[in-house]
């Protein structure tokens, strides 16, 4: 994982909407990239730097897919943007991660109370049950400290309504079946040719031989439930609000 951090001064004046075939593999690439690149200084929606909106699709200094992906990659001498190590096949995923941005920036979310959505988060929701918050919580699911620089309020209202919609492969579950019938589910640690390692619902390390296995493999689908009908649209915004306030230790 590159860890360049760089800042994309664009201004909201015209449109970039070039023609490109993307795929839910490239956004998902380009969404990783922009997360571990750009979400510090821009912030998970792209509107952290006065006076830009990545999160909009609208810029200034480019009207073409390949002509973001160069300032990406190339910077903008006498601004805070510095060229980025990225090839021009990654820069474009996080291009098409700003498109796939700005198709769902309608999307109306609100955010609600953080101090009543950390009350959800840890009672009603039962979310530590398989997520941690700095020291609070199972290790079972993805660490959600700083979740609210990570993720748009969107993605993370998705993911409460509908898991199954994007499960980024570092969250999925692996499941293994052992010769003797025994199945065991959880977090991928490591796998090599010869052992799989998994952190199991329990929070145990586990660790298998393939010999032993009979099959192995991740999990399609999410192992979150869909809080739609758990939770009422107050309590889901006020979860929403707990997770955006989330910014690290």
């Amino acid at each position: 994982m590159l860890s360049i951090k760089f800042c994309l001064p664009f201004a909201v004046v015209g449109t970039m909407f070039a023609q490109h075939g993307y795929t839910p593999s490239d956004v998902e690439n380009g969404g990783r990239l922009y997360r571990s690149n750009c979400s510090s200084c821009h912030g998970p929606n792209g509107d952290l730097q006065p006076g830009v909106d990545l999160g909009h699709g609208k810029f200034r200094r480019a009207t073409a897919d390949e002509e973001v992906a160069a300032i990406i990659t190339k910077g903008i001498p006498g601004t805070g943007m510095p060229p980025a190590n990225f090839t021009e096949g990654q820069a474009l995923t996080i291009v098409a991660y700003l498109r796939s941005m700005a198709a769902t920036s309608n999307v109306a979310v609100t955010a609600g109370d953080p101090a009543r959505g950390k009350e959800i988060f840890e009672g009603k929701g039962r979310c530590v049950n398989c997520h941690r918050v700095r020291t609070l919580g199972s290790r079972v699911g993805p660490d959600l400290t700083d979740i609210g620089m990570l993720r748009r309020t969107a993605e993370l209202q998705t993911s409460l309504l509908d898991p199954d919609a994007e499960v980024l492969a570092p969250n999925r579950y692996y499941r293994v079946v052992t010769k003797d019938g025994q199945t065991v589910t959880g977090r991928l640690l490591n796998e090599d040719t010869f052992s799989v390692q998994l952190l199991d619902t329990s929070e145990k390390l586990r660790s298998f031989k393939i010999a032993d296995l009979r099959e192995h493999s991740f999990f399609l689908k999410s192992p979150m439930p869909s809080y739609k009908d758990k939770l009422t649209p107050e309590e889901l915004a006020d979860v929403i609000g707990y997770l955006t306030s989330l910014k690290g230790l």
